[in-house]
């Protein structure tokens, strides 16, 4: 196994510390503070040593690289963007803080997402249309390195898709800019200019996140392992689980634990280094 080191800052002092901790038996530079340590070995000490320095870590068979990948589907919400809309929006009825409790919970597993969102939805009855434009305009954007690993993914000829518990406002809207393949996400009800508090038709809750990943890679016909999957919410775990390979980005505890690698520091394209 190789050992992939990365992070906002990467000191040469860490990589020999690293090399001879793993034992080694070389070390490559995969781009900016981002590095393949050969044949490296476990290390009981590794991840205190990785985490006091805000590095991320990751062993990654040799032999894998992006080429052997089809199909990328990753999370919207504080995974490819830095808010959580629906949080955002709650801003704009000054309920905030209530809806933000809310998803906090369900992104830790401890919450229901269904429940959780049909909660949240309601308390947004009555909000003009408009405040979806102001929450994009003015508060929504681009986690670090989204746009380099979407370039980077469709560069290697990798269908992406955009699936979120969010909404379709703010997906369709992100699939035109970065040219993501497929988007799916929750309809909000708008009547006469402002939202009803409901949801059309089904909630995309986790089990409808794993049930798009799997419709798109039998379309496809492509090899389970030969799937992405990013997230960072419990509700993210069903497609993580189900892809060939499930990064958990910036993510809850939970997602962390079950997820086959970890980015707790590194930007988005820090996947692209993964499999250099």
């Amino acid at each position: 196994m190789n050992l992939v080191v990365q992070g906002q800052k990467v000191e040469t002092r860490a990589l020999k510390d690293l090399a001879t901790l793993t034992a080694s038996e070389g070390v490559g530079r995969l781009g900016n503070n981002a590095f393949r340590l050969l044949k490296a070995q476990p290390s009981d000490e590794l991840a205190t040593y990785c985490e006091a320095r805000q590095l991320d870590y990751a062993f990654v068979p040799e032999e894998r690289r992006l080429k052997d990948f089809r199909l990328f589907v990753t999370d919207m919400d504080s995974t490819l963007i830095n808010i959580e809309c629906i949080d955002e929006i709650a801003d704009m009825q000054g309920l905030k803080a209530e809806v933000a409790a809310i998803t906090e919970a369900a992104m830790r597993g401890e919450l229901d997402f269904r429940e959780s969102l049909t909660r949240r939805v309601a308390l947004l009855e009555g909000l003009p249309e408009e405040a979806l434009a102001r929450v994009f305009n003015e508060r929504l954007q681009l986690n670090p390195g989204a746009e380099a690993l979407i370039a980077g993914l469709k560069q290697a000829g990798i269908v992406t898709v955009l699936v979120s518990g969010g909404f379709t406002y703010f997906t369709e809207r992100l699939q035109k800019q970065l040219g993501f393949d497929y988007a799916v996400a929750n309809q909000l009800d708008i009547r006469n200019g402002k939202l009803t508090g409901k949801v059309k038709g089904d909630v995309v809750d986790g089990e409808a996140k794993r049930h798009t990943l799997q419709l798109v890679r039998k379309l496809h016909s492509f090899a389970p392992a030969t799937v992405i999957a990013a997230g960072d919410g419990a509700n993210d775990l069903p497609m993580l689980t189900e892809a060939g390979v499930g990064i958990a980005y910036h993510a809850k505890p939970v997602v962390r634990e079950k997820a086959t690698y970890a980015l707790n520091h590194s930007g988005l394209d820090g996947i692209l280094n993964l499999f250099a």
